[in-house]
């Protein structure tokens, strides 16, 4: 069978693997709390579960993808990660869950940095931009569906969207073993050595690059702090809408449309604001990103805080969609900011986890910290607790800003529309 080419090969993995975990995803927080009748402190414990296994294999698994394959990387990762949230979906129990989370923390990581390299050699540092920006608004329609298709499913039951992204994942894997091409990828070659001593050189050789790079140490600190913050409204803003603000009834429809509904005007509203944003994005200089970063950091604290405090749904609403768009404005930029960071293709994804493994840290290391204040003070104290937590970000962008134009810029080269 032919293969696709590398950028369309990105749009489709984008805009499926989008889809399915919105699928699998958007409802899991109301089965949680409605079903399971999950606390506070056990729903960050499901994202400390899965940060934990993320942490303890994130650098392991990318040094893997820069030893033999950053494809075969990206497959393992759909199956374990699908056989993962069926596991989620037939859970009689919260152990299950928990387990199954860690479960896919640990499949997260075999995609996590590998994907990235993998589309920045296929396509070319110059391009990347543009990959990054298109498929991000493939992302965001794959999605869509999945919210739409995660509401109708679970109409019938809050399980069966689970079980159905998992199978949607399982799917894709096959597909991308079948299609994904790799042909810009040169392992990191250590001849009469064998295979774990190769991988040891290989993260050495990363660990130097990274240690070796300011500006990639910064970016570490800047993630840490961003994932404190992720993993508190990540796991807490349905209980937030159900518990404190209050959801309205809309006639004899269950509760749980308005968590598609919700979930759907983020990523409307992203593509819509994105879309006349796009080509500006990808001509951003190291120093412009920077600056892009900071400002929607910023905002994030004061959309997340707003939340927080909300009295009213619609002002809870309003909150809560902004932070979330910007966020998701800020992903490509961010990604691209991070590869344009890395001067050696050859542990590009190991470089990647490195990084990657401060959001990890953050997460697993704030979360039960912020859960804890969720079960004594109440989610609106944990939600501004995360907002606060992701201020010493802004000042670690304020320390990027004199590093982000020391390596060369690399220039967009003009593509196609897709």
């Amino acid at each position: 069978m032919r293969r696709l080419d590398a950028h369309r090969t990105w749009l489709v993995y984008q805009g499926v693997d989008s889809f399915a975990m919105a699928l699998g995803w958007t409802v899991a927080a109301v089965f949680f709390v409605t079903e399971l009748e999950m606390s506070p402190l056990t729903l960050i414990l499901t994202g400390t579960a899965m940060e934990v296994a993320y942490f303890l294999f994130e650098v392991p698994t990318g040094i893997v993808a820069d030893t033999y394959s950053r494809r075969t990387s990206i497959v393992i990762a759909m199956f374990v990660m699908g056989l993962s949230f069926v596991a989620t979906g037939l859970a009689p129990g919260v152990a299950v869950v928990l387990i199954a989370a860690a479960a896919t923390g640990f499949g997260w990581t075999f995609k996590s940095g590998a994907e990235d390299a993998w589309l920045a050699d296929e396509v070319g540092l110059e391009n990347v931009a543009h990959s990054y920006q298109r498929g991000a608004q493939v992302a965001r329609v794959g999605a869509l569906a999945g919210i739409g298709a995660a509401v109708g499913l679970a109409l019938i039951d809050l399980r069966v969207p689970i079980v159905a992204g998992g199978l949607v994942m399982l799917g894709l894997g096959f597909l991308l073993a079948l299609l994904m091409p790799e042909t810009g990828f040169r392992p990191v070659r250590h001849e009469g050595v064998g295979a774990v001593r190769a991988m040891a050189r290989t993260g050495a050789q990363g660990g130097r690059l990274l240690r070796g790079q300011p500006i990639l140490l910064l970016i570490v600190g800047i993630a840490f702090f961003a994932g404190m913050w992720s993993e508190g409204i990540d796991r807490l803003w349905e209980a937030h809408f159900l518990l404190d603000v209050g959801v309205p009834g809309l006639g004899s429809l269950d509760p749980v449309v308005w968590f598609g509904v919700l979930s759907a005007g983020v990523l409307l509203l992203a593509i819509l604001v994105a879309q006349p944003l796009v080509r500006r994005f990808e001509r951003l200089s190291r120093a412009g990103m920077t600056r892009t970063l900071f400002a929607f950091d910023a905002v994030t604290i004061i959309g997340t805080l707003a939340f927080a405090l909300a009295g009213s749904f619609a002002l809870a609403v309003t909150a809560y969609w902004a932070t979330r768009v910007f966020r998701s404005l800020a992903g490509p930029v961010y990604a691209t900011w991070l590869n344009a960071s890395i001067e050696d293709s050859s542990v590009r994804a190991t470089v990647i986890s490195m990084t990657n493994l401060g959001d990890s840290a953050g997460q697993w290391g704030g979360g039960p910290a912020l859960g804890v204040v969720g079960n004594v003070f109440g989610i609106r104290a944990a939600l501004a607790a995360g907002a606060a937590a992701l201020v010493p970000a802004l000042a670690l962008y304020g320390l990027a800003f004199g590093r982000s134009d020391e390596a060369p810029r690399v220039d967009v080269v003009p593509q196609p529309e897709t």
